[in-house]
């Protein structure tokens, strides 16, 4: 594709100037220099048209490499052209040869007047170039203009002195081709593809990168390919290849040193640009991570006007806003001047930035390639001004368009790319680079057996998975397993792959890995890890009995690691909790080993058999709470020990030991691997659900839950957080959402598990609220006749008897509800803690009537009085205080009402404060304006935290002192903040003390 010259006119009035001055007599030496695709040999072709329209002899020579080899080769190449002189040679003598040219070349210029075009005339032999900057010295008194072009790029390897560096200015005149401008190359564009869009331009113009010769290429490529085509990112995508030949001719000609400092660059920025998406979507997922612990710290969701904010953002305590301080920095100045000022400060402050950067890199890219780092760093400038590079956000030079990077890596093979990204991977280990970004370019390395390659690789594997990043991490644990391994440490590294293939969804690939794993010879210890991963992962999938299996089988070959069995037994025992049928079997089995060899049952099988004892029913929580406590203070085994410390914190939960199930799950949480899939990090995280839900936290279930919902549901069927979602969005009065979210499920084809029959639970509660009385009843049944199967008896887990007793009320059948209702207070006084007992009293109460359900329903409010289940106590309250209105005792009822109105609009429950009100207008009364701000309204447990805080204290020395979890503490904190209208701690001890 050929067109007008773009930009080239001083060139062209200069030359077309000086051949006027030659056909008067005065001849010179014009000197086009240029970089590479500049365009300098279309501008010498131009030029000699123009002479030849002019009337003058036009001699021409292209000088090559090719011919270096014979002295005068390039002269005679130019005199070649004239027949009476084509057998002309030099002698021997260069002197003499140079003398014999020189007086051809006059008698030439004798009968008309000359130009001599001479291309690329730095790759002239030397005896040439020496005889034109001698003719350049003689020739101001002859017609005859000699135009030269000369490459003049800066190269990593410099080049010898340019042909007139020994000449004098005043006979030579010297123009510079300059890349062409972005507008120029736009019109070129736009000329070759008028319906062009301005996007597809400017991708056409940044991949051009200022070179004629290339952006001519590529629109020849493109040509079959018009808009709305999008500009390919790729060379693979072009045809002919104009382009990719076109980069790899400029790459030759700037040598190879330039080349491959140019492709190591290439191969660089290449891998950072997936680096960087990579870490977007870290950021991204991290603010999400973030908002959920402010949620969680906050406790609740924020109430304003009789609703619950959905998306408030409570305030939090850990950096108090800074003060406002006067500046004085610029007050002799004018407010423009002093703005100025800053502007040129915050310019001068980027400035140095990105040199900093830029020089970062040379030195990076200098040493992968061997190169000189100034020459490097040079390099970059003089390509920046080419258009060839582009400075980044951060200053850094990138090539102008992913298809000049591509076309600049085309002239590299496979190995040769492996090559470059492990010296460029070995080059950031040597300058203390971060372990991502060096296992990123071993990425695309060839294993090599480098001992330090394997290291950074399964390190920046552990950080990833640390940083909640399992792709990357699953990626750097492929590329370690390519390299050679001994069988030992394949088997650990196949482990912690399927643990985090199976993590970041790739289940199919996940168990495979985990199954080979398990087949190769390794430590005992490492083969009990790789079963308890292997069968966690088949629970995920169904395969519950499959899972067991898996474990009993590695059971038997370890008869002499006794410790390496019993956490094998654990594992087996917590994984069939998703099946009734193998539930039954493993804890028969488990309850008849510790009858015959406690010993052989171990500290953490022995709390699963008091774990399962609470839920049947079978003891009491204080008595629960002294046997587990006891099996904390004995040593444990590190691979039985997160089954210890997750069992003794679900029953802790179920005892209202809150704080203590808190701690008990943070610390068992610490000591998870996150390379390794292990049940008790999920059953921990459910059971830090279960906490919030205990407090009623709704903003936090809400927050938090959905996300981990998504990321764990494997099978299609609901999950622990799902239940718990439900049933915030119940009770913050989003039922709508809440349908959604349960028609999302077909429970008809379900797999049994007890997440199942908690999100009945949940779903028969939703169904009460809608009015479908009929439907919640047979969900609280459906609920309850699974939970029996299971020989889960206790109210502990999923209070059904009550919520179906409410029922039975609603539907008229008081008999079966009293039935219901009696029997869950039976079971609630076994295990005997006031939110079990509390809410068996209230539904009693209601389901007895007359003055004993008047004395249940006091009981229930008086039990629950000091629990931490106010969600519970608010229910009680609006429940004894219809009772004491029904009965008569109106002024009575009205104050239980009102209390449970406010404790309802404190808490965030849409759903009961609805009800309260309700109850308040048919009692004839109305609530009273409740001290929702200033120390008034603080709680008791608030008011202690605040004036610990406001003395000075730290979260965590609060925390000590009172025997609560730090995140106790900062709910509490955030909560203050926001009845007394402060922002910070220093604030504290004024508001409190007002």
């Amino acid at each position: 594709m050929t067109g007008p010259l773009r930009e080239r006119e001083d060139a062209h009035a200069l030359l077309t100037a000086e051949a006027e001055r030659a056909r008067a007599g005065g001849g010179r030496l014009v000197l086009l220099r240029g970089a590479t695709g500049t365009g300098r040999s279309a501008v010498l072709e131009a030029a000699a048209a123009h002479a030849t329209h002019l009337g003058m002899r036009v001699l021409r020579a292209r000088c090559s490499p090719d011919d270096t080899a014979l002295p005068f080769s390039s002269v005679l190449h130019l005199l070649g052209s004239v027949p009476e002189f084509a057998d002309v040679g030099p002698g021997d003598d260069d002197r003499g040869s140079a003398a014999r040219l020189w007086r051809l070349l006059r008698s030439y210029a004798d009968e008309t007047p000359l130009m001599v075009a001479v291309d690329d005339v730095h790759l002239a032999d030397e005896a040439s170039r020496r005889w034109f900057v001698e003719a350049a010295r003689r020739i101001d008194r002859l017609p005859v203009l000699l135009v030269v072009t000369e490459r003049s790029q800066y190269d990593i390897d410099p080049r010898p002195a340019g042909l007139t560096h020994a000449l004098s200015p005043s006979v030579v005149r010297t123009h510079t081709l300059a890349p062409l401008t972005d507008n120029a190359s736009a019109d070129l564009v736009r000329a070759a593809f008028p319906t062009a869009s301005d996007q597809w331009t400017a991708d056409c113009v940044r991949a051009g990168a200022g070179s004629p010769l290339l952006l001519r290429a590529l629109l020849d490529d493109l040509d079959g390919a018009p808009p709305p085509t999008a500009v390919p990112r790729t060379c693979a995508a072009l045809y002919p290849g104009s382009y990719p030949a076109a980069v790899s001719w400029w790459l030759d000609s700037a040598g190879p040193a330039t080349a491959e400092v140019a492709r190591t660059l290439a191969a660089l920025e290449q891998a950072e640009r997936t680096d960087r998406k990579d870490r977007e979507a870290s950021t991204e997922r991290l603010e999400r991570t973030e908002q959920m612990q402010q949620a969680e710290r906050a406790g609740q969701a924020e109430r304003a006007e009789g609703s619950v904010a959905r998306n408030a953002v409570p305030a939090t305590d850990p950096v108090p806003a800074p003060a406002h301080v006067p500046d004085t920095t610029h007050e002799a100045l004018p407010a423009t001047e002093a703005t100025a000022a800053a502007t040129t400060e915050t310019a001068a402050t980027i400035e140095t930035a990105a040199e900093a950067a830029t020089d970062t890199l040379a030195a990076l890219v200098a040493d992968a390639s061997g190169a000189d780092p100034a020459r490097v760093s040079g390099w970059f400038t003089a390509m920046t001004r080419l258009g060839v590079l582009r400075p980044d956000r951060a200053g850094r030079p990138r090539y102008a368009h992913p298809l000049l990077r591509d076309a600049v890596l085309g002239g590299w093979s496979t190995a040769r790319r492996q090559d470059a990204h492990r010296a460029v991977a070995q080059a950031m280990l040597r300058r203390g680079d971060h372990l991502d970004a060096v296992a990123r370019q071993l990425l695309g390395s060839a294993p090599a057996g480098l001992r330090w390659a394997l290291r950074v690789l399964r390190d920046a594997a552990t950080v990833a998975a640390r940083d909640a990043r399992p792709g990357d991490a699953v990626r750097y644990l492929r590329r370690a397993l390519q390299e050679p391994l001994p069988d030992d440490l394949r088997q650990r590294l196949l482990t912690e792959l399927g643990s985090l293939e199976y993590a970041s969804a790739d289940t199919p690939a996940g168990i495979p890995r985990l199954a080979e794993a398990l087949d190769l010879p390794a430590e005992p210890r490492d083969q009990v890890r790789t079963a308890i991963a292997l069968g966690t992962a088949l629970v995920g999938r169904g395969e519950v009995r499959t899972a067991v299996e898996v474990l009993r089988r590695l059971e038997a070959r370890l008869a002499g690691h006794p410790d390496l069995a019993r956490a094998l037994q654990t594992a087996s025992a917590l994984l069939s909790d998703q099946d009734q049928t193998v539930r039954r079997e493993a804890y028969r089995w488990l309850t008849d080993t510790a009858e015959r060899s406690p010993e052989l049952v171990g500290a953490s099988g022995q709390a699963l058999l008091v774990r399962y004892a609470a839920t049947a029913g079978e003891l009491p929580a204080q008595e629960a709470m002294r046997r587990l406590r006891t099996l904390l203070t004995e040593p444990a085994d590190p691979l039985a020990e997160p089954f210890l410390l997750g069992t003794a914190a679900a029953v802790a939960q179920w005892a209202d030991e809150l704080d203590e199930a808190e701690r008990l799950v943070e610390r068992g949480l610490a000591g998870q691997r996150p390379t390794l899939l292990h049940p008790m990090e999920q059953a921990l995280l459910d059971t830090r659900w279960d906490i919030a839900a205990a407090r009623g936290a709704y903003g936090t279930l809400l927050a938090a839950l959905p996300e981990a919902a998504r990321a764990r549901r494997t099978g299609g069927g609901p999950v622990n957080a799902d239940a718990h979602t439900l049933l915030a969005l119940v009770e913050t009065g989003r039922t709508q959402e809440a349908r959604r979210l349960a028609d999302t499920f077909d429970l008809r084809d379900t797999p049994d598990s007890w997440e199942l029959n908690r999100f009945l639970y949940a779903r028969g509660v939703l169904r009460f609220t809608e009015g479908d009385v009929a439907g919640a009843l047979h969900d609280f049944l459906e609920c309850g006749r699974r939970q029996s199967a299971r020989a889960v008896l206790s109210p502990v887990v999923t209070p059904w008897r009550t919520a179906a007793a409410e029922c039975r009320l609603a539907l008229g059948n008081p008999q079966e509800a009293l039935a219901l209702a009696t029997e869950e207070l039976r079971l609630a006084r076994v295990w005997n803690t006031p939110r079990t007992t509390g809410r068996a009293l209230r539904v009693l109460g209601r389901a007895t009537r007359g003055r004993r359900g008047l004395e249940l329903g006091a009981e229930a409010v008086a039990v629950l009085r000091d629990s931490p289940a106010e969600a519970e106590l608010v229910a009680s309250l609006l429940a004894h205080g219809r009772q004491l209105t029904d009965a008569g005792e109106r002024g009575r009822g009205r104050d239980h009402l009102r209390e449970g109105a406010e404790r309802a609009e404190r808490l965030g429950s849409v759903r009961l404060l609805a009800h309260a009100e309700q109850a308040l207008r048919t009692a004839g009364g109305r609530r009273t304006t409740p001290a929702h701000t200033g120390s008034g309204a603080l709680t008791g447990s608030e008011r202690r935290i605040a004036e610990l805080a406001a003395e000075g204290r730290t979260n965590t020395e609060i925390a000590d002192l009172l025997h609560v979890a730090r995140r106790t503490v900062e709910t509490h904190l955030t909560s203050a903040y926001r009845k007394l209208g402060i922002r910070r701690r220093g604030e504290l001890r004024g508001v409190l003390d007002d």
